[in-house]
């Protein structure tokens, strides 16, 4: 499974609303084999989409920009953070966090 978690460190607190796409990458081309938004949480947890896990490259899209325009910043300087993470066990979990604020981010494998 894949999930993810968005927190908008300029706030303190969960960024709710964010738009996230999940691809997986075939041959040249990527895939989307699902997406959602963060919930009150800022948790992504419906991702997969009844996709099944398999090894391989996969990347997560957040639709930065849209949240940042909703909590009152008119010219967001990042508008998507892509991050392109691998699989390598079909059985695992893989949480990726995103820590965000208006002019930067980080994330990590988280658990």
């Amino acid at each position: 499974m894949i999930t993810t978690h968005v927190l908008d460190t300029s706030r303190g607190g969960a960024a709710v609303g964010v738009a996230v796409a999940l691809e997986l990458r075939e041959g040249l081309q990527w895939t989307m084999i699902g997406g959602g938004t963060t919930d009150a949480n800022g948790r992504a947890t419906t991702l997969m989409q009844g996709h099944p896990l398999v090894p391989g490259e996969y990347r997560l899209t957040f639709d930065t920009a849209a949240y940042h325009r909703a909590q009152g910043i008119a010219d967001p300087f990042f508008c998507h953070v892509v991050i392109t993470f691998s699989v390598d066990d079909g059985a695992g979990q893989y949480h990726v966090p995103l820590l965000l604020s208006p002019f930067g981010y980080s994330t990590y494998r988280g658990t």
